[in-house]
């Protein structure tokens, strides 16, 4: 069985999560197996050794779980996006919509500088509005987006057309 399959056979959807109508794709079993995660982060981790990353940014919150031994492993530096007011330092804001709403993301002003060669990874891309957020706020800040990896995509949602420019690599597609 290939890893793409042994994932989408461990995702358990839940309906009307968060919200009616939505079908919420629930990672928590992937994470609980230790050896098919360490299997996702290490599908990552070789999608992008050969861009040579200084950084490797986080999107709130899931995508911090992936994010964090990537980085490790890649040898690069971690940068959290998060949500509006969680940070405590000087910020750089920028706002998209969701599926089901609208949010935005922040990131400390001085998270890196110009040149610096970074991975957005989150688990899951929808409609891309989260994505592109992050990509932005990579720019805002003097930063070249490498690539975008997530585990989960939902092609039906078309998140990949608002990432246009941008290298995205998904593993498993619904």
């Amino acid at each position: 069985m290939s890893l793409s399959d042994k994932v989408r056979a461990v995702i358990r959807d839940v309906p009307d999560f968060p919200k009616p109508g939505i079908i919420y794709k629930d990672i928590t079993p992937l994470l609980a197996d230790g050896a098919l995660f360490e299997r996702v982060t290490d599908w990552m981790v070789e999608r992008f050794r050969g861009d040579r990353p200084t950084h490797v940014c986080a999107i709130e919150s899931r995508g911090f779980i992936f994010a964090s031994p990537v980085a490790h492993r890649l040898g690069a530096g971690l940068v959290p996006f998060r949500k509006p007011g969680k940070l405590p330092w000087k910020t750089k804001r920028v706002a998209y919509e969701l599926e089901y709403g609208e949010d935005a993301l922040e990131v400390h002003e001085d998270a890196f500088g110009a040149g610096a060669r970074v991975i957005v990874i989150d688990d899951l891309l929808a409609t891309g509005g989260t994505a592109k957020a992050a990509c932005d706020l990579v720019g805002l800040l003097g930063g070249t987006v490498t690539g975008v990896a997530v585990a989960l995509e939902l092609a039906f949602l078309a998140g990949r057309e608002r990432l246009a420019g941008h290298r995205v690599e998904s593993l498993v597609t619904y």
